[in-house]
């Protein structure tokens, strides 16, 4: 078993985390399929490193809208034998494993994973448990519902309010267990169970999330509210739009960024943060 420290975040002000984005499944939404074997998807690691990622994000269930959820068992057979191929290959590589489930964090995290990032924000009871005790960082992003429901109820009466107790609420059950506020992350959640127009106020009103007191991370790449602005039907095809969504991030504070593109959102912020 392999047990790593939670790894830190630069100062506020210093340059964004490049999360790099390794799905190992049939079916996200931008790259589904592309890497669902071991070695294809450790090889997009490494790419991802090379081109400038500081962690990489590997995740064995779908969570576009819709998505179907899959066995634990499965599951953990897929990102598994990634994150033990990334690591052997870059043993110091900080790689964050991408479940709502508390099994597979548990594995994952045996495997060599030090980040867990629970799109549902510790809905699983057991995973606050299996975070606290392995001293991982977590990332809690605001989700209503799973998945397959998230959709079914878009509207709220105050967006960023409603998502900041969500994300609130997720922090205390964190807290309960003893996990300390230097090892928590959050997350509004960009593209899930929001509407279209939702997503781009949560970034534009980012400053409100961030008076929670912790580091936020912010996933809008090649997302669906891109494709809506830029008439972009392809996903693959939106990284000009996540380009401008990384950029509008990094102006409001996020801390971390969650991006398919890594070298030209690494690139793109270099020159924005050297004009600013």
């Amino acid at each position: 078993m392999i047990r790593r420290p939670a790894p830190s975040l630069p100062a506020p002000g210093q340059p964004p985390v490049i999360l790099g984005i390794v799905n190992v499944t049939p079916d996200s939404f931008s790259d589904g399929g592309r890497f669902l074997h071991a070695e294809a998807a450790v090889s997009h690691a490494l790419r991802l490193l090379d081109e400038g990622a500081d962690w990489v994000d590997v995740g064995g269930e779908s969570t576009r809208p819709g998505a179907a959820p899959v066995s634990h068992d499965e599951e953990i057979t897929r990102v598994v034998p990634v994150i033990e191929g990334i690591l052997q290959q870059r043993p110091n590589a900080i790689i964050s494993i991408d479940t709502r489930h508390a099994s597979v964090a548990a594995a994952a995290i045996a495997a060599g994973a030090c980040i867990v990032n629970d799109v549902s924000g510790f809905a699983d009871p057991e995973m606050p448990r299996v975070c606290a005790a392995s001293g991982v960082m977590v990332v809690l992003m605001h989700m209503r519902g799973t998945p397959e429901t998230m959709q079914h109820d878009t509207h709220y009466d105050d967006l960023v309010e409603e998502v900041c107790l969500g994300l609130a609420a997720s922090v205390a059950r964190a807290r309960d267990v003893g996990i300390p506020d230097e090892r928590i992350v959050v997350d509004p959640g960009v593209g899930f169970g929001k509407a279209l127009e939702d997503n781009p106020t949560l970034i534009r009103e980012l400053a409100r999330v961030s008076a929670l007191g912790f580091p936020v991370l912010i996933g809008a790449s090649r997302k669906r509210f891109i494709g809506a602005l830029t008439g972009q039907t392809d996903a693959s095809q939106r990284i000009y739009g996540s380009l401008g969504a990384a950029l509008a991030a990094d102006l409001a504070g996020a801390r971390v960024l969650r991006v398919h593109d890594v070298r030209a959102t690494v690139e793109a912020l270099a020159v924005f943060r050297a004009c600013r």
